[in-house]
């Protein structure tokens, strides 16, 4: 099993940026596809990016394509989001989450978003002012 903690959300301006942790512990890393997805206040949860377990394939939402980057550093047992132009409709708890089963691009089209994913996060809040 992975444990996965989430850190770095906050409070920013639109426009801002801010990049995201996700640190895992209690499993190799490496073994594990990432993915993060996000829930807005009375919304449902959706997608955000997957990432493979070398971190050389990627899989973006729309709404985040060109904004976000999803990183990984496995020697620290970490996956990152850079969010950058963040914009108001991005406030949202973003969750890590981790599969040993699911591909990158599976994950992509889960439905309901995350529905599979065998580990998660917390979550962390990232709140984008207008």
């Amino acid at each position: 099993q992975v444990q996965l903690v989430e850190s770095g959300g906050g409070l920013v301006q639109a426009g801002g940026s801010l990049r995201l942790s996700c640190a895992a512990s209690g499993d190799t890393f490496s073994n594990y596809r990432m993915g993060w997805f996000r829930q807005a206040p009375g919304k449902e949860r959706e997608f955000v990016v997957s990432l493979s377990r070398v971190g050389i394939t990627t899989y973006y939402a729309d709404a985040v394509k060109g904004r976000f980057t999803i990183s990984r550093d496995n020697a620290k047992n970490t996956v990152y989001l850079q969010m950058n132009s963040l914009k108001p409709e991005d406030t949202a708890v973003y969750y890590c989450a981790a599969s040993q089963i699911l591909s990158a691009r599976s994950m992509s089209t889960l439905s309901p978003a995350g529905n599979g994913m065998e580990y998660w996060g917390k979550g962390t809040l990232v709140t984008v002012s207008s």
